[in-house]
Parts: structure tokens; sequence; C-alpha cells
């Protein structure tokens, strides 16, 4: 458990049934400190959510992915300017075009799963 880890979810959602949903559950059960990001939502599991990226003043550890390629491609700025330590292309969300600015601004990424990884302690 690691409190002072910082996990941003992009693409947070209030449906049980959806991965970024589980995700959230099982990253605040490990004890990381988590914000969920979603344009329309204001709240999942008791945590607040913000719209935007820019809207996050707090150093970003890993931003998870839980957001289609194709709508990645209008957040590839904002994602640089939030300097994520590093990113995780959930499936489904890998986008060459923002694998290829992380690589440029020295971001680490890595195509995994949210779920896989916590459940493994590789986290």
């Amino acid at each position: 458990m690691d409190q002072n880890h910082h996990v941003v979810v992009l693409g947070a959602s209030a449906k049980p049934n959806r991965f970024a949903y589980k995700a959230v559950r099982l990253l605040k059960h490990h004890g990381y400190s988590v914000t969920p990001v979603h344009p329309k939502l204001t709240e999942t599991q008791d945590l607040q959510v913000v719209s935007n990226l820019s809207a996050i003043s707090k150093p970003i550890d890993t931003l998870t992915l839980y957001v289609g390629p194709e709508r990645l491609l209008g957040m590839i700025e904002d994602i640089l300017a939030a300097k994520p330590a590093r990113v995780i292309f959930n499936p489904g969300t890998e986008s060459q075009e923002l694998q290829t600015a992380l690589d440029q601004a020295s971001i680490a990424w890595q195509e995994d799963c949210t779920l896989v990884l916590l459940n493994n302690g590789r986290f």
C-alpha cells in the first residue's frame, strides 16, 4: 500500500461492470491515492471526479488509460502537460501517436492491464 503513489484513472466510470470502475475500486483497496477523470461525472465510489487532466495539481505517479485511441488523440497535449511518471495503456487503449509523443517526452509507458498488475503485485 502506498498512499503517496498518486494514480489518475482517465476515463473513470460510475458503472460497476466497467473496467475503469473496477480499477478505481482495486486501487483504493490497495491504498493508492486515486483521482478519477471524466468530463461529465462528479463522483464515483466516494471520490470526487475531475473533468480533465489540467484540473489536477498534484504530481501524477501513474496515469492509467480507459479511453479509446480515437479520443486519446485530442488529449495528447494535456497528457504531456500533466507529466505523469508513467502511463499504462489498458487493453483497447493503445495509441501509436500517444506512445510516440510519450517517447519523445521521455515519459515511461507500458501496454498492460491495471487490474492484472494490481492482482499480481506488480503495479
